[in-house]
């Protein structure tokens, strides 16, 4: 077993770490730190020399489409003028390369991927590197967005064989999918200490003639060794393992990361991370008594203050970046995804209802906001990403960042009044530029800026609290805030006439499901219904455009056509394991927060789906493919990781428990002691890789709180009752509406709730635990005294 390192002169656009002590999954952009881009090889390749060819620069990208003209996938489009002979994953392809006898060069990345970009501009519009590929492989391109599957397999393959993974993907195959050699991003010739992308493909292809057989049995023994050492089983376990011990650990990795000064876990890049932030929270909840309870709280609301500080929020349009790409949470990889907006809305609302301080609910509304203006399509959904890269004036080259940066001139241009009453002559410019951190010179350090392309710009960070600031100028602190505010608002509005980032437009149902998620527990959290009605119109979305009547299922992908309408492809994609969970969970978010049990409902018959088609009965746990559908793929898995997104296993662990405590069938708590017991392992040996789900054996393991409101929906008392339980931070816990009628859906599932009366025809609480309920309760004082306990 061998691998190539080579560091480029820029880095791969996101990195994927695999068991990392954080339990994040690491990326890095083209201002990051250099690290290496790597070759991984199931044989021993040779190593060449520096500069074995001619430079060979990108040409002009032919104008005949190649047959990825076709799809709907916004990144496959991005290639579809290539003069590399593209296949989409599929039969064709694979046919092709077996009648072929050829190896199959598989390319897998997303639309808005900063180093997926510079490859394609560099390597794929290439007129000789196209050649070679067309000669001697067949060439097939994935949007690991849409097959995820397809990602998961082969990136476990990268990972296994080198020193980490990452986007864009590059992994050789066997006709039978076998991989042989991976790597990430390549530049296209060699350089004095890399291996250029040109020289990889005529070594494979001499490897491939010579030594084929070699290449064909070591690949099947890689397989074999990547099929042992990712199964996820009970195996003899009967139970999983003990709660307070896997807590304990996982807390104490947390803190021996922990950054004091600016908050999360890692030196840089640095991740938001929210399934770190959710664990932190229940943890503390369930220690609040303790020194440690303490830490824990403050440990996330720290680093939930200083994101929201630093430049990795938009302070001008509202939103959060993918990460930092330093310590400081200054300056970001400026690509946006919708997973982050939606958990990092939930995670916000959280810190309000924990510290009742503002500061954070206006956080999450900000964020909300920016979903509503810029990924939501008119029927509801919403969409998957905005780029890091936009060019900085029309005609010219993107850049990443164009979109969000200022120079002090834009700024004082933008901004020239006077502010009255300050102790010193300063204009409106002035005084934002100095809460804010803009100078002459640029806030960019050219560590960050390796190519010089943000010299003298500046990315908007906060560096004094308000009160100093307006102490600094001798200034009321609500007229500072008055004048920020105005400020921010000419910057966006200047900001409209700049070039948009590309817009991925593709709608997927699993980050549709966290968005529901999102705008649900945000509107019910600040009892704002407009937010929960964004909620509504995403699920109607999900179930007109997203799911199949006749079959139970949910498709993946949808996309926006044109005039406002959606499209789909043919044949549909259908539904992984992750967008089953995160839909579920957004259901039962959303019921809790509308209280239409349809929502729960249309839950508990996609649960019905989820089980047949991913459940392994034998070892515990949800493959995350179907069977049919990985048909061909030399693995099968299942996620044990919670990074950027969280595990689909550790969400349907909540899922599984919240569906027990509405509906009381056995069957869902069992499934739940099988899928923690499967994952026992992995949770023993780094538990800081699984937060959410030591979050769901928490769970699991403390007693679920059924908390019914006997009452009309539409009544004041009733939504007193109601908007008081959802403003207590009570994770473990279903809310259930019982409003009387014993033919109800909820009072099929849970025969008590018909015992359940009102007391003096007033709205009434009940806090019900393990079969036995609280006296009735009619005042929201003393329902919040009951739930504090």
């Amino acid at each position: 077993m061998s691998h190539l390192s080579s560091p480029p002169q820029k880095q791969k656009g996101e990195h994927k770490g695999r068991g990392l002590p954080r339990g994040s999954e690491r990326g890095s952009s083209s201002r990051d730190k250099d690290r290496s881009a790597t070759v991984s090889s199931s044989v021993p390749m040779p190593i060449g020399g520096k500069g074995s060819r001619t430079n060979c620069s990108p040409s002009v990208p032919q104008k005949v489409p190649n047959r990825l003209i076709n799809e709907k996938s916004p990144y496959l489009l991005q290639h579809a003028y290539n003069p590399v002979d593209w296949y989409p994953w599929g039969q064709e392809a694979f046919d092709k390369a077996r009648k072929e006898n050829k190896p199959i060069f598989l390319s897998v990345g997303y639309s808005t991927c900063h180093w997926c970009h510079m490859m394609e501009e560099e390597s794929f519009q290439n007129e000789e590197i196209g050649h070679l590929l067309n000669e001697d492989f067949v060439s097939v391109k994935v949007d690991r967005e849409e097959r995820p599957d397809v990602d998961k397999v082969y990136m476990t393959f990268v990972q296994a064989t080198s020193s980490g993974g990452g986007w864009p993907m590059n992994v050789w195959l066997t006709p039978n999918l076998q991989p042989f050699v991976g790597g990430t991003y390549f530049p296209p010739e060699d350089g004095l200490t890399r291996v250029g992308f040109r020289t990889v493909l005529l070594r494979i292809r001499e490897q491939w003639k010579q030594n084929k057989n070699t290449l064909l049995e070591n690949s099947q023994r890689v397989t074999t060794a990547l099929l042992a050492r990712s199964e996820i089983s009970m195996g003899d376990r009967q139970v999983p393992p003990s709660a307070a011990t896997m807590n304990s650990r996982c807390f104490q990795q947390l803190d021996e990361g922990y950054d004091e000064e600016y908050g999360g876990f890692a030196e840089a890049p640095k991740f938001p991370t929210p399934v770190i932030l959710n664990f932190l929270f229940s943890y503390w909840l369930s220690h609040r008594l303790t020194q440690d309870g303490s830490r824990a709280q403050q440990m996330a609301l720290h680093t939930l203050k200083m994101m929201a500080n630093g430049g990795i929020r938009d302070h001008v349009g509202q939103g959060f970046h993918r990460y930092s790409t330093d310590r400081q949470w200054h300056i970001p990889h400026f690509e946006k995804m919708l997973y982050d907006q939606a958990q990092l809305a939930v995670a916000y609302s959280q810190a309000f209802q924990i510290s009742g301080d503002e500061f954070y609910s206006d956080v999450a509304k900000g964020i909300l906001q920016y979903v509503a203006r810029n990924l939501s399509h008119r029927s509801g959904g919403f969409y998957s990403a905005e780029d890091a890269d936009s060019p900085p004036e029309r005609g010219m080259r993107p850049r990443e960042g164009a979109f969000y940066v200022w120079t002090v001139k834009e700024v004082q241009n933008l901004l020239p009044e006077p502010v009255l009453g300050a102790t010193e002559p300063l204009t409106s410019g002035q005084l934002l530029m100095k809460h804010y951190g803009l100078t002459e010179a640029g806030n960019i350090s050219p560590s960050q800026d390796p190519k010089g392309e943000l010299q003298g710009q500046n990315v908007l960070t906060v560096r004094y609290s308000l009160e100093l600031t307006a102490a600094r100028f001798g200034l009321d602190v609500d007229a500072v805030r008055t004048l920020l505010n105005t400020g921010l608002e000419k910057l966006f509005q200047a900001r409209k006439h700049r070039p948009k980032p590309h817009l991925d437009s593709k709608m997927l149902a699993a980050w549709n499901g966290l968005m529901v998620s999102g705008y649900a527990v945000t509107g019910a959290v600040l009892g704002q219904e407009r937010l929960i009605n964004y909620a509504i119109n995403g699920a109607k979305f999900l179930k007109r455009h997203m799911f199949d009547v006749a079959s139970g299922r949910l498709m993946r992908t949808c996309y926006a056509g044109p005039g406002g309408t959606v499209e789909h492809s043919n044949p549909p994609c259908w539904g992984f394991l992750e967008d089953y969970a995160f839909v579920v969970r957004g259901l039962l978010d959303l019921y809790e927060a509308s209280q239409e049990s349809s929502w729960l409902e249309w839950a508990l018959r996609l649960q019905d789906t989820q089980d047949r088609l991913f459940w392994d009965s034998q070892g515990g746990g949800y493959f995350c493919s179907e069977a049919e559908l990985g048909a061909g793929l030399p693995l099968r898995l299942k996620d044990d990781q919670d990074g950027a997104e969280p595990s689909a296993n550790s969400v349907s662990a909540h899922n599984l428990l919240r569906m027990h405590g509405f509906t009381g069938h056995k069957d869902w708590m069992d499934k739940c002691v099988c899928l923690l017991t499967a994952f026992s392992e992995r949770m023993r040996r780094v538990p800081v890789a699984l937060p959410e789900m030591v979050r769901a054996l928490s769970a699991h393991q403390q007693t679920l709180k059924q908390i019914v409101i006997c009452g009309d929906p539409q009544a004041k008392d009733t939504k007193a009752l109601l908007q008081c339980v959802h403003s207590i931070y009570i994770p473990n816990k279903v809310l259930i509406l019982a409003n009387g009628d014993p033919s109800s859906f909820l009072s099929r599932q849970l025969p008590f709730l018909s015992t359940l009366r009102r007391l003096e025809d007033r709205a009434t609480a009940y806090v019900c635990e393990d079969q036995a309920c609280s006296m009735p309760i009619t005042e929201p004082c003393e329902l919040r005294k009951l739930l504090h306990q």
